[in-house]
């Protein structure tokens, strides 16, 4: 159940929409009563999900299985304006209407959400109000889509909302005090079966502090920059991909309480994470796939769901939760985090800081079970003391204690696989979690959307003894991320790392940009081709001194994507990514893989790519200035008559190996 709350005072609007719950509640009472059947409260009840809840076929189903006359109509309490509350807000009022029904000792586990629901229509009138609605329509020409939703998006910012919706808006930021809140997008399209939209949508924090009039002109910038992102570029591009730029993409929102506490001036959760009931990175072949993964971060979430170059974060086998992608205590340290997302009371707003300055705020349950002190690290404290030396004692964010010593794992892997059988699919959850003073735990379900990946079909590895050591181009071991394959290589495309490591920061912006020309004429070109993209440090950074900045589709043509850990000796391959990058890369079942060109098991013959014709200039006219450092490469031109370029993967060993397949006989 959601938190109390007695509903908007704002006066609704008469007509069919209310009257439709008006004659709702009255059903209700009669069958209470015994002056109508059941069956009564039944067809009310499914008479209001095309109104409020979905009209997409996949998820009707599950909706009339699990969900309740009473859930719409505490929907309905909690709802500003008409229309479809969207798909994020089905999938967390789903995924806890599941647990209530097939895991109820989960479901009482979990933190009562205290969330609003603005309608679909209210975007609607917003557009046509505004007079954005025929701007935005003329998005569906696909000639010069861009360029009108770049004028729908400047009106969304300096558009006005009506009175009615103001005075509700109002109640609901009133009702919320000062504690913080986060508003979501909710979508018609987005976290259905066959649509993530990972990442593509905003979702805007607000510290809701400050005078009343400030915490309501935040609250409305945050929704008119999430009905904006509704037609950005990433958006559209993902829609234009998938064929939906002429489905009607209604933009609905959920506005939920922070789950969390105050630290001082910080606001945040103890952890919070994403899980995936299905594990597309098996790193030890100890790892069950179908146990699930999660990835775990201290403080807000956001650094779980979007990669953070400047940072690490924990990475859980739910099977193994003791067994690290890492190989030594060192490398533990090292990729442990360092860094927090929390909110600002003072400063009102989201920021980030370094984890040593909050130590001193955090309860000793925490320490306790997220920071236990390294022992080595200890040890040497230990002797700086002994020697007069004041040092504190090192905390590292190891979680250890928390997946080791409690019910945290069991539980999280329990919620995961209930949620996948009733979705009859993988599924995608974001959560919170806080801790009392006597270390037990609650959940706060955020977010569950059906995870779009292939089955673990298991794949049978061709033998490899026979390959002569001058055949192979790359080998890979320890850091791979996807689906077990056998492909014929098409084609390369080699970004070169000496040359892209001395390029000043401008021009690593243009390499990024040439990629998506490149992509975009491959695909043209051969459409079902196979391509394998190489290239220094991380891909899809924010920031170009470690990696190249793509976005994701401006290589969403490529089948295998390759990070090579050679820009610089510091950086390091962070091959859980940011869940949105996953999700693109699970969704459209590419490769993953880090090569570690210096470490045993680890090969890239360069040679190969710098000697072989260069097709940049063919595929992408007026590039010749980038022809020395990104090299596109047909693989017919590396095989000999008769033989082909193979790449196998092998997941659950963390091998790949590409190479000239023996001649056909």
């Amino acid at each position: 159940p959601s938190a109390k709350w007695s509903g908007l005072h704002a006066d609704r609007i008469p007509g069919f929409w209310e009257r439709a719950f008006i004659e709702a509640q009255d059903v209700k009472r009669q069958v209470q009563s015994g002056a109508l059947p059941p069956e009564a409260e039944q067809r009310a009840f499914e008479g209001l999900i095309p109104m409020v809840i979905t009209r997409d076929r996949s998820m009707e189903p599950l909706v009339r299985q699990y969900l309740t006359l009473d859930d719409v109509l505490d929907v309905r309490r909690r709802m500003i304006g008409s229309g479809l509350i969207g798909g994020k807000s089905v999938g967390m009022l789903l995924a806890r209407a599941i647990l209530r029904t097939k895991a109820p000792d989960i479901h009482d586990q979990l933190e009562a959400h205290d969330s609003f629901f603005i309608g679909s229509d209210v975007f609607y009138s917003f557009l046509v109000r505004n007079g954005i609605w025929w701007t935005r329509q003329k998005q569906r020409d696909t000639d010069d889509f861009y360029e009108n939703a770049t004028r729908a998006r400047r009106l969304i910012i300096t558009g006005a909302f009506s009175q009615r919706s103001l005075q509700q808006f109002q109640e609901m930021v009133d009702y919320f005090g000062q504690s913080p809140f986060i508003v979501r997008s909710s979508s018609l399209l987005e976290d259905n079966f066959g649509n993530a939209f990972a990442g593509k949508y905003e979702s805007v924090f607000c510290a809701n502090q400050g005078p009343r009039s400030q915490r309501m002109e935040d609250f409305l910038a945050a929704v008119k920059a999430i009905y904006a992102s509704s037609m950005s570029e990433k958006a559209l591009r993902y829609r234009a991909r998938r064929g939906m730029l002429e489905q009607d993409e209604q933009m609905a929102l959920l506005v939920m309480r922070v789950s969390g506490r105050s630290y001082g001036r910080r606001f945040f959760p103890s952890v919070a994470g994403v899980g995936f009931s299905f594990n597309p990175y098996v790193w030890n072949k100890t790892i069950d796939p179908a146990a699930g993964v999660i990835r775990l971060v201290f403080g807000l979430g956001t650094r779980a769901v979007d990669r953070s170059d400047d940072d690490y974060t924990r990475l859980v086998a739910l099977n193994a939760p003791e067994r690290r992608p890492e190989h030594s205590a060192d490398e533990v340290r090292r990729h442990a985090q360092r860094r927090v997302d929390y909110i600002d009371l003072e400063a009102n707003h989201l920021t980030s800081g370094d984890f040593e300055d909050l130590l001193s705020s955090l309860d000793p349950v925490s320490l306790k079970l997220l920071a236990p002190v390294d022992p080595e690290s200890a040890r040497r404290v230990r002797e700086l003391r002994g020697h007069g030396l004041s040092a504190a004692m090192p905390h590292v964010l190891t979680f250890d204690p928390l997946l080791q010593k409690t019910a945290f794992v069991p539980l999280l892997r329990r919620l995961l696989s209930t949620l996948q059988e009733a979705y009859n699919n993988p599924v995608d959850i974001e959560f919170t979690a806080n801790f009392d003073d006597t270390g037990k735990v609650t959940i706060n379900l955020v977010q569950c959307r059906p995870l779009q990946i292939r089955g673990a079909e298991s794949v049978t590895m061709p033998p490899l003894e026979s390959i002569p050591p001058e055949d192979y181009i790359i080998t890979a071991h320890s850091a791979v991320v996807g689906q077990s394959r056998i492909i014929t290589v098409d084609t390369f495309i080699y970004v070169v790392p000496s040359v892209y490591g001395m390029l000043p920061i401008r021009d690593r912006h243009e390499i990024a940009t040439l990629l998506g020309r490149i992509n975009l004429a491959l695909k043209a070109r051969q459409p079902e081709g196979t391509t394998v993209l190489l290239g220094p440090g991380r891909w899809g950074t924010s920031s170009p001194s470690l990696g190249v900045p793509v976005n994701f589709a401006d290589i969403n043509g490529v089948s295998v994507l390759g990070e090579i850990v050679a820009m610089h000796d510091t950086l390091v391959p962070d091959v859980s990514l940011g869940t949105h990058f996953l999700s693109e890369l699970v969704e459209m079942d590419m490769l993953y893989l880090a090569i570690f060109p210096d470490q045993d098991k680890n090969m890239l013959k360069e040679r190969v790519f710098m000697d072989a014709p260069n097709l940049l200039a063919t595929l992408v006219p007026a590039s010749d200035a980038w022809l020395n450092a990104v090299k596109v490469v047909s693989a017919a031109d590396l095989a000999p008559a008769g033989r082909s370029v193979m790449l196998t993967a092998n997941a659950p060993e963390q091998h790949v190996n590409c190479f000239l397949a023996p001649p056909t006989s």
